[in-house]
C-alpha cells in the first residue's frame, strides 16, 4: 500500500512520532482519532472548569501516605507516595490477532493559572475492535460512576486519574484509570490515549469540518471567543467547523446531562469516520502527518507504538459502520445517589451493565455470547468463582449442592456453614455475573425475581456468594 509506505517514511523523518504516535492516531478515523479528539483539553478549558476543591471537589474516602484520614473533599498532596511513576502503565499486551481495547481519557483540567498540578478525568470511553470478525464497539462511562478504586476505597470514577498522578503510582493517572475501569467492567485494556481540545479543533478544521445531523435545537458555547460565545444549532444536517463540533460534543446542559453528551460524542466519532472515508482523506492525512505533528503533538499522549498504530488504523478503516456497537451507561444502568460527603453520584447496576458490556464486546473470545437459550454455557463462559454457605439446617446440603454445580461446569471455590439460619436462598453478587445469577436462580427455583444482593467489590475472594436456605433444603434432590 503506497500510503502505508508514505506513513512509515514520515515516521522515520520524525522519530518522536514513534513515541506519541500522532500520525497513526490521526489515521484511526472515527474509531481512535475522532474519539480521542474531544475527550480532553488544557489550552481551552481555563475559562470553563472550576478548580478542584470547594463544593465541587471529589470525595476520596481515603488516607494519605502516612495513614492519616483525608477530610471530606480533601485530595492527597502531590508526592505523598515515594514510588515514582513508570513512563507508561503496564497494560495487557496485545498479540496483534485477538480483540484489542483502548481506554480513551479526557481530562477535566484545573485552573492552571492557579498553579494546580493534577486533574480528574472528565470523559472515559472504551473502544474495542475485533480483527477476526471486523467488528468494533464504543462504551461511554459517566464520570460520576461510584466504583472501587484499586488501592483506595470507593469514589467517583473520575478521581482515579487524579489519585494515580497525585500519589505518583506506577503508570501514573493513566495506569490507575485503566485498572479502575478493568475491575469495574471486567475487561482487559491494552492501550490508553489522551488528546487535548486544541488538537481536536485543529484536526476537524483539517478535514474541512464534519457533517452532523443535529436531532433537536441546542445552544452551544464556543470557548475563547469573548462575549459572542453562544451559538444556536437548529435541527437538521449541517457541516460544523472544529470549534463548533467541540462545543456540540461537550455540551452538558440538556435534559440528559452527561448521558446526552456521551451520545453526542459518539455521534461525532462516526461523523469523523464518515468524513474521512467519504472524501478518501487517509492519503492526505498521511502526507500532512509531519506538519500536523508540529501543531498537535504536545496535546497527544498514548502508549501505542508505531506498528500497533498502523495495524489498528488499517483494521479500523475496514470495519463497516453497521458492525460498530455503541453503548452509554445512562439512567437505564444506574441508580442516582449521594456520596458520604454530599456529592451527586450514580450507582452501577452490575446485572444490567454487564449485559450491555457483553453486547458490545461479545463477538469473539471469553466474552462471546453463547446461544440465547443456553444459560448454562453462558454461565460457564463467565467463569465466576462461587462460594456456598449452608444456612438450611440440613447437614451436608452445601457439599452435595457443590458437587451438583461442579458437574454443571461451575467453579465452586468455597463450601462452609452460613453461621445463621436462612429461610430463603440468597445470592450475593460481588463482581457482576448476570448469567451465573440467572443459572443459580433457575437451579434453586427462585423465580424471575430471586433474592439477590448486589455488593460490588472487586477485591472479594469470590464473585458470587450463595446462602442456602430452608427452601432449597426442601426442594434439593
Amino acid at each position: 500500500m503506497d500510503y502505508l509506505n508514505k506513513l512509515r517514511t514520515s515516521m522515520q523523518k520524525y522519530p518522536v512520532l514513534l513515541r506519541l504516535g500522532i500520525g497513526g492516531l490521526l489515521l484511526m478515523v472515527a474509531l481512535i482519532a475522532g474519539l480521542l479528539a474531544f475527550t480532553g483539553g488544557r489550552a481551552l478549558t481555563l475559562a470553563l472548569n472550576n478548580p478542584l476543591g470547594g463544593a465541587n471537589s471529589p470525595h476520596i474516602n481515603q488516607v494519605d501516605a502516612q495513614g492519616t484520614p483525608l477530610a471530606p473533599g480533601e485530595l492527597p498532596a502531590a508526592g505523598d507516595n515515594p514510588n515514582a511513576p513508570s513512563s507508561q502503565p503496564e497494560l495487557t499486551p496485545w498479540d496483534g490477532v485477538s480483540r484489542v481495547t483502548v481506554l480513551l481519557i479526557g481530562l477535566d483540567y484545573r485552573d492552571w493559572s492557579a498553579g494546580a498540578d493534577y486533574s480528574r478525568s472528565d470523559t472515559l470511553m472504551l473502544l474495542t475492535l475485533d480483527p477476526l470478525t471486523k467488528t468494533a464497539g464504543i462504551l461511554s462511562i459517566p464520570r460520576d460512576m461510584w466504583v472501587a478504586i484499586p488501592g483506595f476505597q470507593h469514589g467517583k470514577i473520575n478521581t482515579a486519574y487524579y489519585l494515580g498522578e497525585a500519589y505518583k503510582l506506577p503508570g501514573g493517572g493513566p495506569g490507575l484509570a485503566v485498572k479502575t475501569v478493568e475491575e469495574f467492567l471486567g475487561v482487559p485494556i491494552n492501550y490508553y490515549a489522551q488528546i487535548d481540545f486544541g488538537a481536536f479543533v485543529r484536526f476537524i478544521d483539517e478535514l474541512g469540518g464534519v457533517k452532523i445531523n443535529v436531532p433537536e435545537k441546542i445552544v452551544i458555547d464556543l470557548l475563547g471567543k469573548g462575549s459572542a460565545t453562544k451559538k444556536t444549532l437548529q435541527p437538521g444536517v449541517q457541516v460544523l467547523p472544529g470549534e463548533w463540533t467541540l462545543a456540540y460534543a461537550r455540551n452538558r446542559y440538556t435534559s440528559g446531562g452527561d448521558f446526552d453528551r456521551a451520545s453526542r460524542q459518539q455521534q461525532v466519532i462516526l461523523a469523523i469516520r464518515d468524513r474521512i472515508l467519504s472524501l478518501d482523506m487517509l492519503p492526505h492525512l498521511i502526507e500532512r502527518a509531519p506538519a500536523l505533528y508540529n501543531e498537535l503533538a504536545s496535546g497527544v499522549h498514548t502508549n501505542l507504538s508505531l506498528d500497533q498504530i498502523i495495524r489498528l488504523a488499517l483494521l479500523a478503516k475496514d470495519v463497516p459502520v453497521e458492525e460498530i456497537q455503541q453503548g452509554v451507561l445512562n439512567e437505564e444502568y444506574v441508580l442516582f445517589g449521594t456520596s458520604p460527603d454530599g456529592l451527586s453520584i450514580v450507582i452501577p447496576l452490575p446485572d444490567k451493565i454487564f449485559t450491555l458490556r457483553d453486547q458490545i464486546f461479545a463477538t469473539s473470545g471469553s466474552l462471546s455470547p453463547q446461544s440465547p437459550g443456553d444459560i448454562q454455557a453462558r454461565m460457564q463462559s463467565e467463569a465466576a468463582s462461587v462460594a456456598l454457605y449452608n444456612g438450611s439446617g440440613r447437614d451436608g446440603l452445601a457439599e452435595s449442592t457443590a458437587e451438583m454445580l461442579r458437574q454443571a461446569g461451575m467453579q465452586i471455590a468455597q463450601v462452609s456453614s452460613a453461621g445463621q439460619a436462612y429461610t430463603t436462598t440468597t445470592l450475593v453478587d460481588h463482581s457482576g455475573n448476570p448469567a451465573t445469577l440467572r443459572y443459580l436462580a433457575g437451579v434453586f427455583g427462585l423465580g424471575d425475581e430471586p433474592r439477590v444482593i448486589l455488593d460490588y467489590n472487586p477485591s472479594a475472594t469470590v464473585g458470587v456468594e450463595v446462602f442456602l436456605g430452608n427452601d432449597w433444603a426442601q426442594r434439593a434432590p
